[in-house]
């Protein structure tokens, strides 16, 4: 079965989606098998994606929505442990890590607007319609997460330092 340029489409897009991923979930791991379920639902309807004319807005749409969809169903079904694992070393500076951190602190929602606003640089009209939302809830949205990312990585900051 030929692919219909999916193939080509996955090599020019993959690392953004996996960027957007990252920044939606907060781990790698999670956020690589997003991507790849994304891939595999938008891959079953190729033919009729691609020729609407904006298969990178879809597939970001079907990340979104299958975050959000895996996002209800952990909440219903983490467990507690009594100890954490041992996780790997930081991949990022330390900055990114602190960043990463305090998205990961925001509810879901807040979070995804937030990064489709200023990480993936979306139109606020972009990120409703992704959200299935309005442009004022985005609005909404995003300030009050970017008022908690600034209250986290404030409190962050070595406090000999003077404020401007």
């Amino acid at each position: 079965m030929a692919d219909g340029g999916f193939a080509e489409f996955v090599a020019a897009e993959q690392a953004a989606l996996l960027r957007l991923a990252v920044l939606l979930s907060g781990d790698r791991g999670h956020a690589e098998d997003l991507v790849q379920t994304a891939l595999l639902k938008t891959y079953r309807h190729w033919d009729r994606i691609s020729r609407s004319g904006t298969p990178t807005a879809y597939v970001r749409r079907v990340l979104v929505t299958t975050h959000a969809g895996w996002r209800r169903l952990l909440c219903t079904t983490e467990q507690v442990v009594e100890s954490v694992p041992d996780r790997a070393a930081p991949a990022q500076a330390e900055g990114d890590e602190q960043l990463r951190a305090a998205l990961r602190e925001l509810p879901v929602r807040m979070r995804t607007a937030v990064v489709l606003r200023y990480f993936e640089d979306l139109s606020e009209q972009q990120t409703a319609d992704l959200m299935g939302c309005s442009p004022s809830t985005v609005n909404t949205q995003t300030a009050r997460g970017l008022a908690r990312l600034r209250t986290a990585l404030a409190a962050l900051q070595p406090t000999g330092r003077e404020e401007r």
